[in-house]
């Protein structure tokens, strides 16, 4: 695979690792708010392929950021993983992508990366964290620290506050990762995972959601996670998905966020954008809205 879309922002060289693309995906399941005629003209606005007016469809993505910057290696969020059991949830039950091979074919090894830093701890954000070896999960990246929030950890290690589709995920991809030694739990102290990455809090998706930032040169990246899944979002944030555990906190993360990526003119790296993933969030005759990059 040779083909890897690549940025370069803020003194960092940041790639995307792909790992599935969906489309005809209905747009009310995302969406309970969905409206169309409320969509149509944000849509046509947008002039995107995915978002199909005439089916009231939509095409997400899940994928990775690979990070190269100051000689270090960072991967944000690390998409479903192969081989996961979820019964539950198809989409990610005993996947088999080519994830671990367009991560290699960047040219980065398991082994020289440096740090895993997770948005948040749903399934189709960890799943790569551990690969099945011998008969037990161990981390994919040996030599990294995998950074994550210890609220969140806290939190879903309780049953009853775990969605059906993120069933299995920490035992198999985030359990393993704290059992190693190789996690560091980010508490509500924390300002930067490490210096040069701010963390912005996020919750309303889930019960800690973290969003993530670098700036360099005058220039920003901002990583936002599941703060919003669809362009549509941008101009129409009073929509949350159907995935957002508390919405009326991820409504205001997402107002927090939109306001950041506008003021700062960050390029921004989302998790669910299909095709580039990548764009602004730029202000047209006072409302804010989507522009891919």
């Amino acid at each position: 695979m040779n083909d890897l879309l690549t940025w370069q922002v803020a003194g960092a060289r940041i790639t995307k690792i792909p790992e599935q693309q969906s489309s005809g995906i209905p747009a009310s399941s995302l969406f309970s708010q969905w409206n169309r005629q409320t969509a149509s003209p944000v849509a046509e606005r947008l002039k995107s392929s995915d978002i199909e007016m005439q089916t009231e469809t939509l095409t997400l993505s899940t994928h990775s950021w690979l990070v190269e910057r100051d000689g270090k290696f960072i991967i944000i969020d690390t998409a479903s993983g192969n081989g996961k059991n979820r019964p539950g949830n198809p989409k990610f039950h005993q996947m088999k992508s080519d994830w671990l091979n367009a991560l290699r074919s960047s040219g980065v090894t398991p082994e020289q990366v440096d740090a895993v830093v997770l948005t948040h701890l749903h399934v189709d954000h960890v799943g790569w964290n551990t690969i099945y070896c011998e008969g037990e999960w161990r981390p994919t990246f040996p030599n990294a620290r995998y950074y994550f929030s210890a609220q969140e950890y806290a939190f879903y290690q309780h049953p009853q506050n775990v969605m059906q589709p993120s069933l299995g995920a920490l035992e198999d991809s985030v359990v393993p990762v704290v059992a190693s030694g190789q996690a560091v739990l980010l508490d509500e102290h924390a300002v930067e995972v490490f210096p040069g990455l701010r963390i912005h809090r996020t919750p309303g998706h889930s019960v800690d959601h973290l969003a993530f930032s670098m700036s360099r040169a005058g220039e920003t990246a901002l990583f936002w996670g599941d703060v919003a899944h669809n362009p549509l979002q941008v101009s129409l944030p009073q929509w949350s998905s159907g995935y957002c555990e508390f919405p009326d906190a991820a409504l205001q993360s997402r107002l927090d966020m939109l306001n950041f990526a506008a003021e700062t003119g960050a390029l921004v790296f989302t998790t669910h954008f299909p095709d580039r993933s990548v764009g602004k969030v730029v202000s047209v005759k006072g409302q804010l809205c989507w522009q891919y990059a």
